[in-house]
């Protein structure tokens, strides 16, 4: 997998004038699958306590469930990446599919103005919303990207909890239930999906232009400014794109489950940095590969269906995922030698 940009070192040079490449490049290409180990053992482990885990229909529930949340962390891994850090993406999760519910169906506490097709444009449309908001807090007006989405992931969670009445909302359209049910060729198109998006992020973020100019203004902003990179639109660009990738995903969940709950997201941030800090991802920005990030939430789903099949109450899991930020930070700072700020 390609490495993160800024990681890359100008390789020394020998005596003869031939390029030496340094360690660091190596162990930079290798941290990208840090992770298999792990999930290699974690699917033993599972095999030997109960022998449904590797079945196919444990492994594809494994993933349907995981793909929902798993573009959360995709959409998370981008905004760290350019150095900055989007805590209302749980929010958005639930809001976005709720508002379109609202919209499009009728009795209740919905008001049905909108016919039933214009649900999923609405979803999108209410995801470009929240990132434009976040982006123009941010960087017109250069709040703080952390209290900037804390505060809005609790509007959004108090419009979501208002236009639903506390209550969750069912007879979801066609179209909601369509991408969160249907197969492709035999495999959920939830995984589909997720999968397509991961690799044309990898794509993006490791060979493009685009992704170079994220790994640039997450390692140094003003560097970036005056290597005449466009930091103000690129960093738009990405808040717009992950809001609407956390809407995508609240989409899937509500079609998968026929329903939006008023507390539909609640708490999914924690779990996001859980998979993203073990993935690799940088706090700090600049620094972090999506391969990365993506093993690190299948990781924490094969670690939570092993805990279920092995009959441990669901409490724990939310204590093991705050374990496993707090490990994962700490081999973070002995590895990388940085004081994490």
């Amino acid at each position: 997998m390609p490495e993160s940009p800024a990681a890359v070192d100008v390789p020394p040079r020998t005596g003869s004038g031939t390029a030496r490449p340094p360690r660091r490049i190596a162990l930079a290409r290798l941290r990208d699958f840090a992770l298999v180990p792990g999930i290699i053992a974690i699917a033993v482990v599972g095999q030997l306590v109960n022998p449904v885990f590797l079945q196919y229909d444990n492994v594809i529930n494994i993933l349907q469930t995981m793909s929902e949340i798993a573009l959360l962390v995709l959409a998370q891994t981008m905004v760290l990446v350019v150095g900055k850090m989007d805590l209302s993406l749980e929010s958005t999760f639930g809001l976005a599919p709720g508002v379109a519910a609202w919209l499009t169906i009728g009795g209740g506490h919905s008001l049905g103005l909108l016919p039933s097709w214009t649900a999923v444009p609405v979803v999108l449309l209410v995801g470009v919303v929240v990132g434009a908001l976040n982006a123009l807090l941010i960087v017109r007006f250069g709040l703080s990207g952390f209290v900037v989405t804390l505060g809005m992931l609790i509007v959004l969670r108090g419009l979501l909890t208002g236009i639903s009445g506390g209550q969750t909302f069912f007879g979801l359209p066609d179209s909601v239930l369509y991408l969160g049910t249907t197969l492709w060729a035999g495999i959920p198109a939830s995984i589909w999906i997720c999968v397509l998006l991961f690799a044309g992020g990898i794509v993006l973020l490791g060979y493009t232009r685009f992704g170079r100019s994220l790994y640039a203004i997450g390692g140094n902003e003003d560097a970036a400014k005056a290597a005449g990179i466009r930091t103000d639109r690129i960093v738009w660009i990405v808040l717009i794109g992950a809001s609407v990738l956390a809407a995508l995903g609240g989409l899937l969940l509500s079609g998968r489950l026929a329903s939006v709950a008023a507390a539909q997201g609640n708490g999914y941030i924690f779990t996001v940095f859980a998979a993203a800090v073990i993935g690799g991802v940088s706090l700090n920005g600049g620094r972090g590969t999506l391969f990365g990030a993506f093993t690190g939430i299948l990781l924490l789903y094969m670690i939570q269906n092993v805990l279920t099949l092995a009959g441990v109450p669901a409490q724990w899991i939310g204590a093991l995922n705050g374990a496993i930020i707090l490990i994962a930070l700490v081999m973070s700072r002995i590895t990388s030698g940085k004081r994490q700020t």
